[in-house]
């Protein structure tokens, strides 16, 4: 397939990847199809699975991937509409309900300290759904008190302790200073700022999946495209993120592209790697078979650093 054949094939597939296919290749902004997206195709799906007058799953986190969390996660990146009223009803009483002494959502264990990549997780969908700022300050104080000193973030930092930051952690807390600075929050900005820029810097620094140390993959599986990404750190889901940054080009990227455009299929598309494993509301995409999310998001990548296929 040539671009314009991919393209269509995009076009062709579910109402948030015709949106976000509009609005990130076409540089076509289309409200009247994000907001369709609810009440269509895979996002139907997902308020389908919804408990009737409360949120998803068990409870907040359990069962993993069809709990309230994930699938709050999953609507925020098929980019429904931001003023959606069940959603922002359901963030504030998480923000209500779920906070612990240190100030972050979903306190674990009889010392009721909360995760690091919970709560980036956490900030990157009720910023994006516009949350009140009163009511987020905790959890910035609490990602602001976790930086680790290398400059990224780890979720055993407050817990058993660690002395590395992880890429997992790490951009988990990107996703959410992104939304966070994005949607117009002022609380703390200026030091979110600062600890963006020493987070892309420590993934920078390991060539987005090479150990600083021996310079060996750290991860096999970082080079695998999976989605959707949950709290996993992966080659592409770092690049989606710095695309949609607008962070420059960086010769320390150029690894990553090269792997992203080796996976390339002889029919021009991507494929989806295996699913994380875990119970799921239902399969957007088959494994091992062209996948419209990767797709979309490498091509997203290339056109944002200027790389032609």
């Amino acid at each position: 397939m040539d671009t314009k054949q991919i393209i269509e094939w995009l076009l062709e597939g579910d109402i948030s990847i015709q949106y976000q296919t509009y609005r990130d290749l076409m540089e076509t902004e289309k409200p009247e199809l994000q907001k369709k997206i609810e009440t269509q195709g895979w996002g139907l799906q997902f308020f389908s699975k919804r408990n009737p007058g409360d949120g998803w799953g068990q409870r907040f986190y359990q069962p993993k991937w069809i709990s309230t969390h994930y699938t709050l996660l999953d609507l925020k990146n098929l980019n429904i509409a931001q003023d959606n009223p069940l959603i922002k009803e359901i963030i504030h009483t998480i923000l209500t309900t779920e906070k612990g002494p240190d100030g972050g959502i979903l306190p674990i264990g009889t010392v009721k300290k909360c995760d690091v990549c919970v709560n980036g997780m956490f900030l990157n969908y009720a910023a994006y759904f516009l949350s009140e700022e009163e009511k987020l300050k905790s959890v910035i104080d609490f990602l602001l008190a976790e930086k680790m000193k290398d400059g990224g973030f780890n979720c055993l930092s407050n817990r058993s302790g660690a002395t590395h930051s992880s890429l997992h952690s790490t951009i988990s807390v990107l996703e959410g200073i992104l939304e966070y600075e994005r949607n117009g929050y002022t609380y703390r900005l200026d030091e979110l700022i600062e600890v963006k820029k020493a987070s892309h810097e420590f993934i920078l620094m390991h060539n987005l999946f090479l150990s600083d140390k021996t310079h060996m993959i750290i991860n096999p599986n970082f080079l695998k495209l999976y989605y959707p990404s949950r709290w996993y750190y992966d080659i592409l889901r770092a690049m989606d993120y710095f695309q949609n940054e607008k962070r420059a080009y960086d010769i320390r990227m150029q690894n990553t592209i090269d792997e992203l455009l080796k996976k390339r299929t002889k029919s021009g598309l991507w494929n989806l790697s295996s699913g994380h494993p875990g119970k799921v509301h239902f399969i957007m995409e088959e494994a091992g078979k062209p996948s419209r999310w990767n797709t979309l998001r490498v091509l997203r990548v290339l056109k944002h650093f200027g790389i032609s296929i």
